[in-house]
């Protein structure tokens, strides 16, 4: 019955690795092609011009630029001009 025991103590010893989201580029910073400019989960950001969301919400940027955050509708929108 001890190995019921030494089992039990470590059942709930878990912890879910975080998933480093939220704004990785601010506004006014310089941006090349295919840089990550928000991970996120749903769409706090939405994307502007010169800007790709990927299919897990991700805003990357399609083209080398300045990143531009504004709200428009509001809505929160990412541009990279």
């Amino acid at each position: 019955m001890a190995h019921t025991k030494s089992q039990g103590a470590v059942r709930g010893n878990r912890d879910s690795i975080s998933k480093r989201l939220g704004v990785k580029v601010y506004g006014g910073q310089k941006v090349n092609a295919g840089n990550i400019l928000v991970r996120q989960k749903g769409t706090k950001f939405f994307s502007g011009e010169g800007v790709l969301m990927g299919r897990d919400f991700t805003l990357m940027s399609l083209k080398s630029g300045v990143v531009s955050f504004k709200t428009a509708k509001g809505k929160r929108v990412v541009d990279v001009l």
